[in-house]
């Protein structure tokens, strides 16, 4: 029995290691709290879903208790349905640092009913931002939930809802900013922003259609929690950095490319007017 104790023992802390990295609440208070405006908050079915309320008062938002450094966040989420102009429901991960601060998001930007929805996301690293794409999405995200995941390891940034529709890479080697050292929260907001999310601010909210609900469940994070294990972000065995994930795969490629050919309609790349010269890691 004594042989077996150091064993034993080593088993009991990879068990706990593990559960630290791949932390899977089962209901919203475990990994969440209210970030502002919790009496727009309402939980669901016992705590595993949520529903976040805009109306004329106020939006609201909600954050992770934790931060974290590599990983992946998801979460699905059904959007606001019908006339939902002038709205955003942000999903997003960042290091609340101010002017140096790393940030991983989506923003789903309301629509006038009939009108797609569009998804922007952007990146910020090392306080340097403005990296805007935008995808129409090919289904009505409000109808059912959908599954958004941001899977950050140390070479790349992925977005994905099944289809990728976003890949940013690790090139720290041409000098471009990556984000490798700030932990970053995660948050989700519903909130007015009418001046700019529908179609550049022509379209307003409608409140006679208020208040607006989005729908958040099945909440899922797994990464290095900080503070945490200091050897956590760096260990090259943590599943996000294996040679699976270190690239898209053949079938994940071809999915990227049919989103970017016909879905994109907006990419920072190419916007000649922003930029007459194209962003070095546009050619990276």
């Amino acid at each position: 029995m004594m042989a077996e104790t150091p064993f034993l023992c080593i088993a009991i802390l990879c068990m706990l290691m593990f559960i630290q990295i791949s932390a899977r609440p089962t209901t919203f208070a475990e990994d969440f709290k209210a970030a502002w405006s919790d009496s727009h908050i309402r939980q669901v079915d016992g705590g595993k879903a949520i529903q976040l309320v805009l109306d004329q008062s106020t939006g609201c938002g909600f954050s992770s208790k934790r931060k974290y450094l590599f990983g992946k966040v998801s979460m699905k989420i059904k959007l606001i349905p019908g006339d939902s102009a002038g709205t955003v429901t942000a999903f997003y991960m960042n290091s609340d640092t101010d002017t140096v601060r790393d940030e991983l998001d989506f923003e789903f930007l309301g629509n006038r009913s009939g009108q797609p929805y569009s998804v922007q996301t952007n990146i910020f690293a090392h306080g340097k931002g403005d990296r805007e794409q935008r995808v129409n999405l090919w289904f009505d995200p409000s109808l059912d939930f959908h599954t958004y995941s941001i899977l950050w390891s140390h070479k790349h940034i992925f977005y994905v809802d099944d289809v990728p529709i976003r890949e940013y890479k690790n090139n720290q080697a041409k000098n471009i900013a990556y984000p490798t050292s700030q932990p970053m929260g995660v948050y989700s907001t519903l909130w007015e922003a009418d001046d700019w999310a529908t179609r550049g601010g022509l379209e307003k909210i409608d409140w006679t259609k208020a208040p607006f609900y989005a729908y958040y469940k099945d909440f899922d994070i797994e990464g290095c929690p900080v503070p945490g294990p200091t050897n956590c972000p760096s260990n090259p065995h943590n599943w996000w950095e294996g040679y699976a994930y270190q690239s898209l795969n053949a079938v994940e490629a071809r999915r990227y490319r049919w989103v970017r050919v016909n879905h994109m309609v907006y990419d920072y790349c190419t916007d000649k007017s922003r930029y007459p010269v194209p962003p070095v890691e546009c050619h990276a």
